[in-house]
């Protein structure tokens, strides 16, 4: 009998200290004695916004400092668009840090998400300026990854011309094309032939370009001994002259 009663005194005294513990621990309790009141956040604030940041965060702070999740408070930072990852600490006695690092973006993607340099896909406003000037690839999204490592080549493949290839098109039949900077496709077919059929067009570049200023517009790869070319159409005499028609 006395063991039993000792066993609940224990009991008892053992619940009355852990109690308070673990209210302040879950914030049951307490929370506006250790409020967190300032927050930190250390990014490039390219992209991101500390509004943004700021509301994901503020939520997550009712409880109190120890009852702070920072399991939760970086998936909430991690959820905003512009995010590659997140760190968050607690610093004592009323602090959480963030440490941000944002996505950098590396090409659009069917003209309505963005691709990050990690090979991500993303949604984000494209309309800005940075997004606008990137590389433009479509194509199926379960082939993001061959689009990309097409584009890579592509590149390098025109690294010895004056073309810059600003992007990449993959059709659902599987035919690549290309553009480049200043607006002219390059239609190139089946991946497999796509090196013999684009060592044939540049080595005859230089001398295909002679005497053609204003460039292509369109060049077709796909034929077996060859290819076709298509060039701007020439603007009327009039236009040329300057001359204004008058009735």
């Amino acid at each position: 009998m006395r063991g039993s009663v000792r066993l609940i005194a224990w009991c008892l005294a053992i619940a009355l200290v852990a109690l308070p513990v673990v209210g302040v621990l879950h914030g049951w309790f307490a929370a506006g004695r250790w409020p967190v009141t300032r927050l930190t956040v250390q990014a490039e604030f390219r992209h991101v916004r500390m509004e943004e940041i700021r509301a994901a965060v503020l939520p997550r702070l009712g409880k109190g400092f120890f009852a702070l999740n920072l399991d939760s408070v970086q998936q909430a930072v991690a959820a905003l668009p512009w995010v590659e990852s997140v760190e968050a600490r607690k610093r004592w006695p009323d602090t959480l840090q963030l440490r941000v690092i944002e996505r950098q973006p590396f090409a659009r993607w069917n003209d309505k998400q963005l691709i990050s340099r990690q090979g991500k896909l993303f949604d984000a406003p494209i309309g800005s300026a940075d997004a606008a000037a990137l590389p433009d690839l479509d194509g199926p999204d379960d082939r993001l990854a061959e689009v990309v490592s097409f584009y890579a080549d592509v590149r390098k493949a025109f690294a010895g011309t004056h073309l810059s290839i600003n992007g990449v098109a993959l059709t659902a039949r599987g035919s690549w094309s290309v553009t480049t900077a200043n607006g002219a496709r390059i239609v190139i077919g089946d991946r497999d032939l796509a090196g013999a059929r684009l060592r044939r067009f540049l080595d005859v570049y230089p001398q295909l370009m002679a005497g053609h200023d204003e460039g292509f517009v369109y060049a077709d790869l796909r034929y077996t001994n060859g290819f076709a070319v298509r060039w701007p159409q020439p603007a009327p005499a009039a236009a040329k002259a300057g001359v204004t028609r008058r009735s």
